[in-house]
């Protein structure tokens, strides 16, 4: 009951003083960011602020310190007035700071929990601190233990890579072999290691894991069938471990499982019984036969001993000599009169722990009246066991061996000759007799042949015949170059190949053998350094992009060098082709064309030529060309890249046009690029002045007798469509008819027309002016004609009269006179009038850029100007003028016009 109430009491307590000591604990996942609240001392204290009241209102305000400067301050953050516990900047990592059983917690620094219930479990790991409530009013200490909770950021790892096991073939079923090298997690719980699993069990191997009391889990391999070393003496796996995060996390190394050999195999003999004939006469240490038994074991069960059985009798055993390691029965005894002619040998194959295998060798003795002949070799070349070992390329004549032949009853002749094929000679050795030397009659050749065996026959007058069989083994020499499968290897690769592309597999082979027979790969010192290719394997790569465009043929060297010394060499040719891939756009050379063509060009003529290029080769480089705008007034030739216009143009109509042609290649996909093509269109003398005022032939203007000298009378004004020098006008007076036609004159450059002398009395009547208005066209100038009526009197008192004057045909002698007028701002004149059609082709030639944006805005700006002189509905048609003029009444009315 008391523990009750204390517990019950206990946190009242604690909010009644704010002098007692305080302990707070706060949990956190490792490998949180910075700025994460762990908690508010200030709330979690119940201090004032936890009360509705503000702490910053506090006279004086609380604070919050760190009492002590160890590890844990560099996690944390707090705050010295709200009192909130916040993550620094460096992140918690759990098993970087805690090592477990570390003992008692350390102010201000790390812990592993072990303290009593009222603490995290003992797994936590504890981040403790000492915090000051300040003023005194609120001091307190605050022990704050923050646990950090473990996340799975660690995936298992064994200690090793390798995992080595040896299981013995007889293991029974459900053996259980623990693994020495579990796999490790630094995470803890749930996240640290819980299965184990096998890739590929072979179905016979399965894997189970046991938990000891401290919670290690140690994996035991189970073997599920019968196991036979036999059959297969090793297995190679992966073990797998897997935590149980998350998501779960794994970790692996290669397992083998070594099958141990047991003596489960007993030695067999290949044959039951083997037939041997000897002759009786044959010396001791006669070869007899060879008895052989196997025993699939290994090592010390796999180790065999010959022996005679009991049936064998002592006879025999003295006669014959058994080898108990090699199986190898030899003649140990001389055979004499009395010896039996059959011996029956039963020899055992003994192995440990077996029954012995059995074999019987019949030796039949054949009984000999007299002695065979002897053949005595002695060897000069190099002889082991029966066998003489030569070089290959030994010089013709090469000695081998000294025979010696010989009767051992010296009663008989004996003759010898030598059997078998082979470049050898058996030849008697002079001034000795009986002696006979063996040597070769030409070069051996190791890749020809190897081995040969020849026999030395001896025979005697009575036509006993032995034989001596000698093998000469031919020794290789590094007499062979390497040979190339290929001298000239051609090779082709798409451009932009990927880094360490694979060409080909260079092949060489060498007849010698060993190492002189050991090829190795070598390039030339003419080839790229991006070109690499492997010593040992032959395999040629190129290591990076390879760029047609840039260069598409390479041709170099390969070397195939062997192991031999002095070491041999051949050398073979590469030659790659890059082969061409759409990877480059066409491309014209220019970005923008601009294109200078005189107004009323014909039809399909040649404007300019659009030069394209496109750097793929093949069908990716052909180039198709289109117009994108204005197709239906342009076209081009797409081979040959002529632009040209469907019909005749008119500067006039439209001064320039901006075309976009485009340019497309042949490959898959295609590519494409566009360019701006400007056609400017230069201006000729195509349109005569447009005389706008006056505005009919009909028209009159009153002019008052007391009009001063000097005085504007009216004006002509004209225009023309074209630019330029064609578009300059100039006016003059060519045809005058009245009572004093003198008296007025035009400017020939505004047309303005002025009085020049006094009006008289008998100057009254209808004036008639017949007014040329040029241009300066080259090479022709053109030109309209205007009438300009001018009626001297004081009123118009009879309209009827006046018209009728008009209707007449008037009798106008043609002046031809060049208006003066200067068309460049100079006082200077003309030398002569033959420079102008050069200076008027100059001035087009480097001005008509400059004009075509000018002579529009001149002819804006002087239709602007004029406008009150414009009438939309009245336009008079220009009279051609040729030497005397007939004027016609037209189908308008005139229009009386006051004085100007």
């Amino acid at each position: 009951h008391l523990i009750l109430f204390l517990l019950f009491v206990g946190p009242f307590n604690c909010f009644a003083s704010y002098s007692r000591a305080t302990e707070l604990f706060y949990s956190l996942n490792e490998g949180l960011p910075a700025g994460v609240l762990i908690g508010s001392l200030a709330r979690d204290l119940r201090l004032p602020a936890a009360n509705g009241q503000h702490l910053a209102a506090l006279q004086p305000p609380l604070s919050f310190t760190l009492a002590s400067r160890g590890l844990g301050e560099q996690y944390v953050r707090l705050d010295n007035r709200s009192g909130e516990l916040r993550t620094s900047a460096l992140q918690i990592d759990r098993e970087a700071l805690c090592v477990e059983n570390s003992g008692a917690a350390v102010i201000g620094g790390v812990a592993a929990a072990s303290s009593s219930s009222s603490s995290p479990s003992p797994e936590s790991c504890l981040l403790l601190l000492d915090v000051l409530v300040l003023p005194q009013e609120y001091f307190r200490l605050v022990k704050v233990k923050i646990a950090i909770r473990d996340v799975n950021d660690n995936a298992p790892r064994f200690p090793v890579p390798h995992i080595h096991l040896s299981v013995p073939e007889n293991a029974p079923v459900n053996t259980r072999l623990a693994i020495e090298h579990p796999a490790l997690d630094p995470d803890m719980g749930t996240n640290g290691v819980q299965t184990y699993r096998l890739r590929d069990n072979y179905g016979v191997f399965t894997l189970d894991v046991e938990e000891n009391e401290s919670g290690e889990r140690t994996p035991y391999l189970i073997v599920m069938g019968p196991l036979d070393r036999e059959a297969r003496e090793e297995y190679v796996t992966v073990i797998i471990a897997e935590d149980g995060g998350t998501p779960p996390l794994v970790g692996s190394a290669t397992l083998t499982i070594g099958i141990s050999d047991i003596n489960d195999n007993c030695p067999q003999f290949n044959d039951s019984q083997l037939n041997v004939t000897i002759y009786g006469n044959s010396t001791l240490g006669t070869h007899v036969a060879t008895v052989h038994a196997t025993d699939m074991d290994l090592g010390s069960n796999a180790q065999i001993s010959y022996s005679y059985s009991q049936k064998v009798p002592q006879a025999s055993r003295d006669l014959f000599h058994l080898n108990e390691s090699t199986g190898i029965i030899t003649l140990s005894s001389k055979v004499d009169g009395d010896s039996p002619r059959l011996h029956r040998l039963i020899v055992l194959g003994n192995g440990p722990g077996c029954i012995p295998a059995v074999i019987t060798v019949l030796v039949t003795i054949i009984k000999v009246m007299m002695r065979p002949p002897e053949v005595i070799p002695r060897f000069i070349a190099n002889e082991v066991e029966g066998v003489v070992y030569l070089k290959e390329l030994e010089p013709i004549n090469t000695p081998i061996a000294f025979f010696t032949i010989k009767d051992p009853d010296e009663k008989y002749k004996v003759n010898c000759y030598l059997d078998g094929d082979g470049p050898f000679r058996l030849s008697p050795y002079k001034p000795y007799n009986n002696e006979y030397l063996l040597e070769t009659t030409k070069p051996l050749d190791y890749e020809t042949q190897q081995l040969y065996e020849i026999s030395v026959v001896a025979w005697n007058s009575e036509g006993f015949h032995v034989n001596k069989i000698i093998k000469v083994q031919v020794l290789d020499d590094n007499d062979n170059s390497p040979v190339f499968s290929q001298q000239l290897i051609e090779l082709s690769i798409e451009e932009n190949n990927v880094p360490n592309a694979f060409l080909t597999k260079l092949h060489a082979t060498d007849a010698d053998s060993g190492e002189r027979g050991e090829v190795s790969y070598f390039l030339g010192p003419d080839a790229p350094s991006y070109f690499s290719l492997d010593k040992t394997t032959g395999v040629l790569t190129v290591s990076t992009q390879l760029d047609r465009e840039e260069k598409e043929k390479y041709r170099y060297t390969v070397k195939a060098v062997d192991s031999g010394y002095p070491p041999r060499e051949s050398i073979a040719t590469v030659a790659i082709t890059v082969l061409d891939k759409n990877d480059n756009s066409p491309r014209f050379i220019n970005k923008d064309f601009s294109f200078f063509v005189p107004e009323n060009f014909p039809g399909f003529g040649e404007i300019g030529v659009i030069s394209v290029t496109d750097a793929d080769a093949g069908q990716n480089g052909w180039v198709a060309l289109s117009v994108v705008n204005g197709s239906d007034i342009f076209v081009i030739d797409t081979g040959k890249g002529v632009l040209r216009a469907k019909v005749s143009l008119d500067r006039e109509q439209q001064s320039s046009y901006v075309l976009w042609i485009e340019a497309v290649d042949g490959g898959d996909p295609a590519l494409s690029s566009t360019a701006k093509i400007t056609i400017l269109l230069l201006d000729i003398n195509d349109n005569p002045p447009l005389v706008l005022f006056p505005q009919s032939n009909m028209s009159y203007l009153l002019v008052l007798p007391s009009t001063l000298p000097g005085s504007p009378i009216t004006e002509v004004y004209a225009v023309d469509k074209d630019t330029g020098m064609n578009a300059v006008i100039a006016y003059s007076i060519i045809g005058r008819r009245g009572p004093r036609p003198e008296s007025f004159r035009i400017d020939p450059k505004t047309g303005n027309i002025t009085l020049e002398e006094s009006l008289m009395q008998n100057d009254y009547g209808l004036y008639r002016l017949l007014v040329k208005v040029s241009d300066h066209g080259y090479p022709e100038p053109l030109h309209s004609t205007v009438m300009v009526n001018l009626f001297v009197n004081d009123t118009v008192s009879n309209e009827s009269y006046i018209e009728s004057l008009l209707r007449k045909e008037p009798d106008i002698s043609i002046e031809e006179k060049q208006p003066q007028i200067s068309i460049e701002p100079t006082h200077k004149k003309m030398e002569s009038a033959s420079c102008m059609p050069t200076l008027v082709a100059l001035s087009i030639i480097s001005l008509a850029s400059i004009t075509l944006v000018t002579g529009m805005g001149i002819y804006i700006c002087l239709r602007k100007g004029r406008k009150r002189h414009r009438t939309d509905e009245n336009l008079e048609v220009q009279i051609p003028l040729n030497g005397r003029i007939s004027l016609h009444m037209l189908e308008k009315k005139p229009m009386e016009i006051s004085n100007i």
